[in-house]
């Protein structure tokens, strides 16, 4: 079954709107709070079981599960927030695993495209290339990032993924409601 075949389009619809309310809140505040993203994991478990019954309910549970699982990782080294987790974790409460593997590979290339913005609008550029060889060099030896990759670094440039992945879903549903993925 290709991925949101079996996505009912009142789902789609609620997801859009729970995404760019989070991609709204994380753009203005660079935070997602719970307060967001609990009831939004709630509502999509909820409205996949009452709208797909059993089906919808493993769906639902499944996304959700995916969600948390795949990016844990990136909120446990720093380099990803608890809200940012927390709405993936969400968004696959609506829409499943299928459709959320594809709504975060695409969110990394658009976060991707938001940082090389960021980075050369604030010409910043030789210290993210020696930033990612850090990254990558904790990854190779599995070890913990230093302090200056981290999110709590004040100096680090932050890109608001939760606007990504609102912006990713946003194209999602409109694509869809014109048929086009």
């Amino acid at each position: 079954m290709q991925p949101g075949v079996g996505l009912k389009p009142a789902v789609l619809a609620l997801a859009v709107v729970f995404a760019v309310a989070a991609g709204f809140t994380d753009w203005r505040s660079r935070r997602i709070p719970n307060w967001l993203t609990v009831p939004g994991l709630l509502v999509g478990i909820a409205v996949n079981a009452a709208t797909g019954g059993v089906g919808g309910l493993k769906t639902s549970l499944l996304g959700a599960g995916l969600g948390l699982l795949v990016l844990l990782p990136f909120v446990i080294v720093r380099s990803l927030g608890a809200g940012d987790w927390k709405l993936a974790g969400a968004l696959g409460a609506f829409v499943g695993p299928g459709v959320l593997v594809d709504l975060l590979m695409v969110s990394v290339f658009v976060a991707g495209i938001m940082a090389l913005g960021l980075v050369i609008y604030k010409r910043r550029f030789k210290e993210t290339l020696r930033n990612i060889g850090q990254l990558l060099a904790s990854l190779l030896t599995f070890r913990m990032p230093g302090p200056e990759v981290s999110l709590d670094n004040p100096q680090s440039l932050k890109i608001p993924y939760g606007v990504a992945l609102a912006l990713t879903t946003l194209l999602f549903g409109i694509g869809k409601l014109w048929g086009r993925s």
